[in-house]
């Protein structure tokens, strides 16, 4: 009796989690720190501003930035598991290759986690592809 006790708390700590971790997507901008695959370094895609997400809980669209244009696309979320849809119009100012660079990054994306720092990871299968940090309140 005892051990099944523990079985239910450990898997009511198990679902809570999963969405708190939901929930921690939304109220925030998350900004980019790291993107994976290209041969420049990090800097030298975004020298002036880096990009930029915020997930809207109630239009289920992500919107933001991808150093210079705007940008918004629809997101469908369960459990772990993430995709985006195509991204809406934006602005068209010439960018560089960051712009593309995190365009077809962001298409590949299957999954996110946190990590232990608070940090966005948005993942290809088990690996980090793109990693974000809070910025502040949209």
């Amino acid at each position: 009796m005892k051990i099944l006790k523990t079985v239910i708390v450990v898997l009511i700590c198990l679902v809570s989690s999963c969405n708190s971790n939901k929930e921690t997507l939304y109220g925030s901008t998350w900004e980019l720190e790291y993107i994976s695959g290209p041969r420049i370094a990090f800097d030298g895609l975004y020298p002036n501003k880096k990009p930029q997400i915020t997930f809207n809980k109630d239009t289920q669209k992500v919107e933001g930035n991808n150093s210079c244009n705007g940008y918004s696309a629809e997101y469908t979320i369960d459990g772990n598991t993430i995709s985006f849809g195509e991204p809406g119009p934006t602005t068209m100012m010439f960018c560089g290759q960051g712009e593309k660079v995190f365009l077809t990054s962001i298409k590949k994306i299957n999954s996110y986690s946190f990590d232990a720092d608070g940090k966005l990871n948005l993942m290809m299968d088990d690996v980090v592809m793109m990693r974000f940090h809070k910025t502040q309140k949209p």
